[in-house]
């Protein structure tokens, strides 16, 4: 709703809403703050008893505004108190507000900030935008109810843009938290190597004072099962592409949906004459690289599936050993 521009002897006021009266009901609908602190950065040239007259005319928001001369005093103020919205008066040769919220804006300082001025807007939005401003008020063509809309609105944006702030803080932490886990993880698994490759000498040392061949042979497939093997930095390349492929399908794909894959890998485990041992260092050496490979995604799911996987595996290896076994004693 357009609005006269202010009578010639009192520059710089807003005028008062002309508007039907609104409902007592209705007067905060919409998302306007009920109540609102506003600090007010202007000049001796134009003091702020009009503006605090001019919201109070308008009872749709509680506005206490705090009034201060000078970007010194302004500074001040912004650095010992909170405010929900600053309100700074641009009058260039006397105190520029664009220079101002430039200022402020490289010192880190984010509260809403309004400019209020006599020139037309269509003259400042564009530069009040690009030094970080919220919004720009041409006094002859603004009500207090606009005034109080821009205000709202801008408390709203930075409020938005805080929260989006901490929830990205939060999911970068958590990201950080799950990649720590997961290196704990392959830790754990690679200690878990090293007690097989503990036990697999012991089988050896064994079998070496063993004169029973049954024993002999109980304990060959022991020591198949237990013993170092090759690492994987010099197994088949195929074999560690297989298994790549095959985890990276599995992590998306779960549990159960892959049998005729996971039977064929055993096969080819046993072909190979991987232990158990070399298995688990396979799985570690794929598992390893891969969760290099997420970045910044979530690395919990992929352990998660991954422990599944090498479950399964060690299932299907043993089951192959057993296989194996029963051929040899009853050929």
């Amino acid at each position: 709703m357009k609005v006269r521009s202010p009578p010639r002897d009192e520059p710089g006021e807003i005028p008062a809403p002309a508007r039907e009266p609104i409902p007592k009901a209705n007067l905060n609908v919409g998302g306007l703050p009920s109540r609102m602190k506003v600090l007010y950065i202007t000049t001796l040239h134009r003091t702020g008893g009009w503006l605090a007259e001019a919201f109070a005319s308008d009872s749709a928001a509680q506005i206490l505004l705090e009034e201060v001369v000078g970007v010194t005093a302004g500074l001040a103020r912004l650095r010992d108190e909170v405010f929900d919205a600053v309100l700074v008066s641009h009058e260039p040769g006397v105190l520029d507000a664009l220079d101002f919220v430039e200022g402020l804006r490289g010192g880190g300082n984010d509260e809403p900030v309004i400019l209020l001025g006599s020139a037309p807007a269509q003259q400042v939005d564009a530069l009040c935008y690009e030094v970080g401003a919220d919004d720009y008020c041409c006094v002859a063509e603004t009500t207090v109810r606009g005034l109080l809309w821009k205000f709202a609105r801008a408390i709203q944006h930075h409020q938005l843009v805080r929260e989006n702030r901490r929830l990205v803080q939060a999911e970068r932490q958590r990201l950080q938290q799950e990649h720590h886990e997961a290196e704990r993880l392959l830790d754990q698994q690679r200690a878990l190597i090293d007690d097989l490759e503990t036990l697999g000498g012991a089988k050896k040392t064994a079998s070496q004072h063993s004169d029973n061949p049954q024993e002999a042979m109980e304990d060959c497939l022991a020591k198949t099962a237990t013993s170092q093997h090759e690492s994987p930095l010099v197994l088949p390349e195929s074999l560690i592409s297989h298994y790549d492929e095959l985890l990276r399908t599995y992590v998306i794909m779960g549990v159960g949906n892959l049998t005729d894959e996971m039977s064929q890998l055993a096969r080819l485990l046993a072909d190979w004459g991987i232990s158990a041992q070399s298995a688990m260092q396979l799985h570690v050496h794929v598992l390893e690289e891969l969760v290099k490979g997420l970045g910044n995604r979530s690395a919990r799911h992929v352990m998660n599936r991954a422990d599944l996987l090498v479950l399964e595996v060690m299932g299907y290896l043993a089951d192959g050993y057993r296989q194996l076994y029963q051929d040899r004693c009853n050929p």
